[in-house]
């Protein structure tokens, strides 16, 4: 077997312009992830992050759900899972997902689905969290990468960065400094989990030393 066919495979769930699922896929190539991105699937048929992807040599392509626009479950869901499988996907890592993922997908990948979420959870859970966090007022706010569940992300908490809220910040400029965050992040906790060096007590995750 080949040092590449070696490599843990990563499935990437996207619904738009997939920065973060071009941080990961970088990750991957620098060698920062001993890993591989084995395919991208989009809610969206027309997501651009879809032909990023492809320009970037990975297999990407759509599958439209057609039941609901919010979530993914039953036959929609089993798409994915079958999609996934085929392609040898061990994690799945959601990178600007729109839809709350349920059942099937949840059950065909216990404990191996990721979501990155720009605040410190468990703060402004939900969409526009970063709008969210400048309105409230708060002074820090930030992106955290926790794994999915049946819960609206409220799964246990991998790693998390804080982005400071400056008194000039408008809620765009606070979204573009917390997206710069997730870049960092979402790498690293993609490889601690990929290492297994880690255990889960309640809502946290803890790396070993």
């Amino acid at each position: 077997m080949s040092a590449q066919q070696a490599k843990r495979r990563i499935g990437i769930l996207i619904s738009g312009r997939g920065s973060n699922m071009v941080s990961l896929i970088e990750a991957t190539r620098s060698g920062q992830l001993d890993a591989e991105v084995a395919l991208v699937l989009s809610d969206v048929a027309e997501a651009p992050g879809l032909q990023k992807a492809q320009e970037l040599g990975v297999e990407a392509r759509a599958i439209v759900p057609q039941r609901f626009r919010t979530k993914l479950t039953g036959d929609d869901a089993q798409r994915y899972v079958d999609a996934l499988k085929e392609a040898g996907v061990e994690l799945v890592c959601l990178a600007g997902f729109m839809r709350v993922v349920k059942d099937p997908l949840l059950g065909a990948f216990p404990s191996r689905i990721l979501n990155i979420h720009p605040s410190l959870l468990p703060s402004f859970p939900g969409l526009h969290a970063q709008e969210q966090a400048w309105s409230y007022g708060v002074k820090q706010s930030g992106c955290t990468v926790h794994f999915v569940d049946d819960t609206l992300d409220g799964g246990a908490i991998i790693l998390q960065r804080v982005v400071p809220v400056l008194d000039e910040d408008t809620a765009e400029s606070l979204s573009a400094r917390i997206l710069a965050e997730e870049h960092r992040l979402y790498p690293v906790a993609v490889g601690l989990i990929l290492s297994g060096r880690y255990k889960v007590a309640g809502r946290r995750v803890a790396a070993f030393a």
